[in-house]
């Protein structure tokens, strides 16, 4: 057998993602080479490694174990190179970081610089919701936890990097008086919720119940994204942060309406555990944060300044 590291490494991809597509995006490579090396890596065991049923992809038992073989393996490549560019002098490593999914509008952009200028760091960032986040810095498994409500029982320490701000949103559908409406006409809207677990269902239910609304027609959706199209579509309304919908608001998809206590504000923080013994990478992480958060401001969330 004469597979290469190459193969070995995007069979793992797709194995762990389950999806030719998953795993070229996370490559950075096209579809079609991926199913070229999948198939050229297959050709050299005489047992199948996957299956593929309609459009989905399944691994055999074969397939899992040499899944895990195969993560063995570039693991111990990983600490190879990372101990050739520690001997450089050079940071290299592994920096891990959960967020909460509408954090992914922000994180990158704290992240870009830090990252082009240490080409032996790699990144591992997990985005789910602010239960699964805080469990996974409180278990130790991430070195940063991005949120925007700070977990009350853990001991962290934080940087501040921007506020979140919290409107009340339709789709265009929506005939705006841009008059603030009232809590009965507020009542009349049929809402649509993010998951249990997430802040911004927190903050929405918040809102509604200080304010003693009473809901109609609840939806429930399990990610921003999904939540947004719903919201265009003309589906209902909901309480969403401003950060995730700048291109939506732009070009009219989108609205805000005018509510009496809205937005809400709260911050995006990046938090980590105090008794955390932060490695070479985080600390270098920090001083970058430090160093270039306000000019990350500046040049990407500048447009924040246009809503009140």
């Amino acid at each position: 057998m004469r597979y290469t590291l190459h193969q070995l490494e995007i069979f793992y991809k797709v194995s762990k993602l389950q999806s030719v597509t998953k795993a070229s995006e996370a490559l950075f490579l096209t579809q079609p080479a991926v199913s070229i090396q999948l198939k050229n890596f297959q050709d050299q065991f005489q047992i199948p490694l996957f299956e593929v049923v309609g459009r989905k992809i399944y691994i055999t038992e074969f397939g899992k174990e040499i899944t895990l073989a195969a993560e063995k393996i570039l693991g111990e490549v990983n600490a190879i190179n990372y101990k050739a560019l520690s001997f450089q002098g050079e940071l290299a490593g592994m920096l891990k970081i959960a967020i909460v999914s509408t954090a992914k509008y922000v994180m990158p952009y704290f992240l870009t610089d830090f990252i082009n200028r240490h080409k032996g760091v790699d990144l591992s960032m997990d985005v789910t919701n602010k239960a699964e986040v805080v469990r996974s810095l409180e278990n130790n498994e991430v070195d940063f936890a991005l949120v925007s409500t700070i977990p009350k029982h853990l001991k962290i320490n934080r940087i501040q990097l921007m506020d979140n701000k919290l409107y009340l949103i339709g789709g265009k559908q929506y005939k705006n008086t841009e008059k603030y409406i009232s809590n009965t006409e507020f009542e009349q809207l049929p809402l649509i919720y993010r998951e249990q677990g997430s802040a911004t269902r927190n903050k929405m239910e918040y809102f509604i119940a200080s304010n003693k609304i009473s809901t109609y027609k609840k939806m429930e959706l399990k990610s921003n994204e999904a939540l947004k199209q719903a919201v265009i579509a003309g589906l209902g309304y909901s309480i969403m942060p401003l950060i995730g919908i700048k291109n939506e608001l732009k070009n009219g998809d989108l609205q805000i309406i005018p509510v009496k206590k809205l937005p809400m504000t709260t911050e995006w923080n990046l938090i980590w555990l105090k008794s955390k013994n932060l490695s070479s990478i985080a600390k270098g992480f920090i001083d970058n944060i430090n160093e270039n958060k306000n000019e990350v401001m500046k040049i990407h969330f500048k447009w924040f300044d246009e809503y009140l």
